[in-house]
């Protein structure tokens, strides 16, 4: 279904994330943080299209209620919530959105953007859920596996309702390829998308 090209190693979450717990809690809080930001922006750019301020207002909540649910557990944990994390992969990703352009080419960029995110997330949430040795965790990421995947298709239909004459199957392949690229350079620090 999300069709990315270069899968993540699952020894990822034995030599990185379960050695760094914390550091993973918190750069995923912030990620959950910057998704419900996305979706505000999404609605400030776009408040003339109805559906799409709707989806994004649900989204918001949504990703904000997983906030909390992450720092739920860092508290749980005895942890404390630390400082934003820079994302480097979420940065490469956006030198690929058009810059210029119609209001039209932009806007789908953003969703397959948001798409790609959600997309990436889904996927290391699910090679977290099956390989981390924390059951708490185990059940929380799969859960949010199936959220994620929900939004991945969610930004992806959106793109494809207001896409105008632009061509969604054959930008979406083109940010595959790029995703590809990107991500060989990750999957070996203590974030989400590392």
């Amino acid at each position: 279904m999300l069709k990315l090209q270069l899968p993540t190693d699952p020894l990822w979450v034995k030599n990185v994330v379960e050695s760094n717990i914390e550091e993973i809690l918190t750069d995923h809080a912030f990620c959950e943080q910057k998704a419900a930001s996305n979706a505000i922006t999404l609605i400030v750019q776009n408040p003339n299209l109805s559906d799409l301020v709707q989806e994004m207002s649900m989204l918001v909540q949504e990703e904000m209620d997983h906030f909390k649910r992450v720092h739920d557990i860092i508290l749980q944990r005895g942890y404390v919530l630390g400082r934003e994390r820079k994302d480097n992969y979420v940065n490469e990703l956006r030198k690929f959105i058009i810059i210029g352009g119609g209001r039209t080419e932009q806007l789908v960029d953003r969703l397959l953007f948001s798409a790609m995110i959600e997309a990436r997330s889904c996927e290391r949430f699910k090679v977290l859920s099956e390989n981390i040795n924390d059951p708490q965790l185990s059940a929380f990421y799969h859960e949010l596996m199936i959220s994620e995947a929900g939004h991945y298709a969610m930004f992806i239909r959106l793109a494809k309702k207001y896409c105008g004459n632009v061509d969604v199957d054959k930008r979406w392949k083109e940010f595959l390829a790029y995703e590809a690229e990107v991500i060989q350079n990750y999957g070996k620090a203590e974030t989400i998308h590392g």
